[in-house]
């Protein structure tokens, strides 16, 4: 069966000018263009909108789907069972959000006591659900399995005034490094008080320090393209240059 522009934007409940700027972008063209010059989709588009859709669902960006899709590697069925196992993880996620809503309500309704370590517990789950999702391979085989599970231990048990303290040092990692990147000296003053707050940031998250470690933590940031994304969504160039500087600080020389 083939569709128009308008009659596949009803079926995958998008809009015509969503499909029209994919076929711009190159992410989903149509399969022909007939002699009145509409565009007309077959199967196969059809089928890749909707991984398409599942990307964007999972919250991953345009141009990174756009290289997924296009790979001459690219696995449909592969694909299916991952968006799969992120969805139940998804849902996983949400439905403790969801319990630690409802236990909230009851709560302020008198029929429950709720700790206050517990109104985060979900909150920190989560936030490690998503770190292992996303990056558990590569970190556990970098750092050990040990380690990693300290960390977490340490996650969890934290208190609500550090992890607020986590999330504002954070902010004003990428508020120092948009200034000092301006700049473009790693080894300057806004540049090393950035790595400083990343030093800062860590410890509250690692069982314990190292300079060793910091610095290749840094360099992952630019070897794994998905740490770069989360470093240079402002400024492309962020990640090298935050790992310049943490470079500088930790005293690691460049290889």
């Amino acid at each position: 069966m083939e569709y128009t522009v308008q009659k596949l934007a009803e079926l995958a409940g998008v809009t015509g000018r969503t499909l029209r700027y994919y076929d711009e972008i190159g992410i989903l063209k149509p399969a022909r263009m007939n002699s009145s010059g509409y565009r007309i989709y077959g199967q196969a588009e059809v089928d890749r909108l909707q991984q398409i859709l599942f990307y964007r669902e999972l919250e991953v960006d345009l141009e990174n789907i756009k290289k997924i899709v296009n790979s001459p590697s690219f696995d449909d069925a592969k694909a299916l069972v991952d968006h799969r196992e992120k969805l139940l993880t998804k849902r996983t996620q949400l439905d403790r959000l969801i319990a630690n809503v409802e236990k909230t309500l009851a709560t302020r309704e008198g029929r429950l006591v709720m700790d206050n370590s517990e109104k985060f517990e979900a909150f920190k789950q989560n936030l490690i659900n998503e770190n292992e999702d996303k990056y558990g391979k590569e970190i556990r085989s970098k750092y050990g399995e040990d380690q990693i599970n300290l960390s977490n231990a340490k996650l969890k048990g934290m208190s609500k005034e550090k992890f607020a303290k986590g999330e504002k040092l954070e902010e004003e990692i990428f508020t120092l490094l948009e200034k000092a990147f301006q700049g473009g000296d790693p080894a300057g003053e806004l540049a090393q008080q950035a790595a400083d707050l990343h030093c800062q940031w860590l410890s509250l998250y690692w069982d314990s320090y190292s300079k060793e470690a910091h610095a290749g933590l840094a360099q992952m940031y630019v070897d794994d393209e998905r740490f770069t994304a989360y470093y240079d969504k402002v400024q492309p160039g962020t990640a090298a240059f935050l790992r310049d500087a943490v470079f500088v600080y930790t005293g690691t020389t460049k290889n």
